[in-house]
Formats: C-alpha cells, sequence, structure tokens
C-alpha cells in the first residue's frame, strides 16, 4: 500500500516528467482522497475542499478528480460513485476492489491479466478493451465475525 506523501511525490514526478501542471486543487483533492479511510464521493471532495480554498466551485473539484483518474491515481468505485487513491503502480491496466458492504472498507488488488475467458469473450466480439476493473461485494473477515 502506498503512502500519501509517496503518492503526492509520485504524482508531482510523474507531472513534471510529462510537463503536466500538479496544480494546488488537484494536490488538494489527492490528499482528500488519499486520508480518507472509505471511498469519497465529489461533494464530499468538494466540502473538504471547501477548508483548503476560498470558496472552490464545483469544476475545480470535478476537473481534478478526472485528472487524476484519467493518469489512474485514483480509481472510481462504480457502485458507490465514490473515489479512492490507487494503492498500487498508477499505470495498471485493470484493478479489482473488494467492498465490504458493512463497513464500506474497500481493498484494491490486481490480477496483472483479464482472466483468459474474458479475454476469449473480447475477441470473439471483435471488442477492443482499454481497461477493466472488477468489483467484489460482500463482508470484509472483520465485519463477518460480528
Amino acid at each position: 500500500m502506498i503512502h500519501k506523501k509517496a503518492l503526492l511525490k509520485q504524482v508531482a514526478d510523474y507531472c513534471a516528467e510529462n510537463g503536466i501542471r500538479f496544480t494546488e486543487p488537484r494536490q488538494f483533492v489527492l490528499e482528500i482522497i488519499a486520508d480518507a479511510k472509505k471511498p469519497v464521493g465529489a461533494y464530499d471532495v468538494l466540502e473538504q475542499l471547501g477548508k483548503k480554498l476560498d470558496n472552490p466551485k464545483p469544476p475545480t473539484a470535478y476537473r481534478a478528480i478526472e485528472f487524476l483518474s484519467e493518469h489512474g491515481f485514483i480509481h472510481r468505485i462504480e457502485s458507490l460513485n465514490a473515489y479512492v487513491a490507487c494503492h498500487s503502480d498508477h499505470l495498471h491496466q485493470g484493478s479489482q476492489f473488494m467492498i465490504c458492504d458493512d463497513c464500506g472498507t474497500v481493498v484494491e488488488t490486481h490480477l496483472c491479466h483479464l482472466p483468459e475467458p474474458l479475454v476469449n469473450k473480447t475477441v470473439e466480439a471483435g471488442f477492443h478493451l482499454a481497461r477493466w476493473n472488477v468489483e467484489l461485494h460482500g463482508q470484509c473477515d472483520k465485519c463477518y465475525r460480528v
């Protein structure tokens, strides 16, 4: 699992190497998401961003989220409409998330390759895969034992 300081450095280095601006709002949004114990929604990000910036407008938060997601530094948990920081190398193609339906904990894991039956289905369908994510819902061990 990557720590916030390491993640911030990774993003800053990536931006510097690729001639991309790592603006203050982008940094603050990344810090907010990285500090969250559970996936955080865009409105929550905007609310917390207001503690760091003077009266930020929704597009400020959304643009930062879009940038961080597009470059793989955060992931959108579709079923929760929320975001988590990437806890692995941000350049991976696919992610899997184990989501506890009781406490909301999300664990990111990676199969480096799409399972062969799914690869075969994409080939059969003439589909050109760009990225993939899988969300698994259930209970974490802590909640399961309660």
